[in-house]
């Protein structure tokens, strides 16, 4: 099955971090892979947006004009990956960084609950009358996924592995690859800073079982 995934945000909030860890755990699973950052024109305050493809037959080409998931994790994300959306798309995006300004009932697709387990109530969607500099999610989306994967790596876990929980959700929302194969890639990367700091393995692993819980398969 071939998965097309356009991931993108602010700089330094790991989006590179996450393609990454995604590509080398669907290369070891033994699937073709191409994975492509774009840092844009600013390296350092730009968007990095990554482009990422999955497929368990040879890959045609190493562009593509649509995706099947696209993670946007800021305003200007938003803006940048509006057009790899069409009706196919998962569009996923992140509730206490992205503001909301309108958006059809057609297109709300599956929203999160909010992060605090009390609340029985969708995440809202922020009054337009009283916030600045909104962003209007895609209309032609077939699912729109809220997450307020920030406000729970500050409150609840840590931001440092706010991309982590972002990693889970991508991961339970296209089981791509396995999480074994996920958490291989993760302590490939991590592991010498783990074992310093076994606590930092702990935090990690609860990171992205937060992000999976976040949402359902989709696919």
């Amino acid at each position: 099955m071939a998965i097309r995934i356009v991931l993108a945000g602010e700089g330094g909030q790991g989006v590179q971090v996450i393609a990454n860890l995604l590509a080398e755990s669907a290369n070891a699973e033994g699937k073709e892979v191409i994975y492509i950052p774009n840092f844009g024109v600013e390296q350092r305050g730009g968007v990095s947006i990554a482009f990422v493809q999955i497929d368990d037959k040879r890959i045609g080409s190493p562009k593509f004009p649509k995706a099947d998931i696209v993670v946007a994790l800021s305003n200007r994300a938003v803006n940048r990956t509006r057009q790899y959306v069409d009706e196919r798309t998962t569009f996923i995006y992140d509730t206490s960084l992205v503001t909301a300004a309108e958006i059809g009932e057609h297109v709300m697709g599956i929203q999160a609950v909010e992060a605090d387990p009390r609340s029985q109530r969708p995440t809202e969607l922020v009054d337009k009358s009283k916030v600045k500099d909104q962003v209007k999610l895609p209309e032609n989306a077939a699912n729109i996924i809220g997450i307020p994967a920030n406000d729970i790596a500050k409150n609840e876990l840590h931001p440092r592995v706010f991309n982590i929980i972002i990693l889970g959700t991508l991961l339970k929302a296209t089981a791509v690859v396995p999480l074994d194969r996920i958490k291989e890639a993760i302590e490939e990367k991590l592991g010498a800073k783990f074992d310093k700091n076994p606590a930092l393995r702990d935090l990690n692993y609860q990171a992205l079982d937060k992000g999976m819980s976040l949402v359902e398969r989709l696919v």
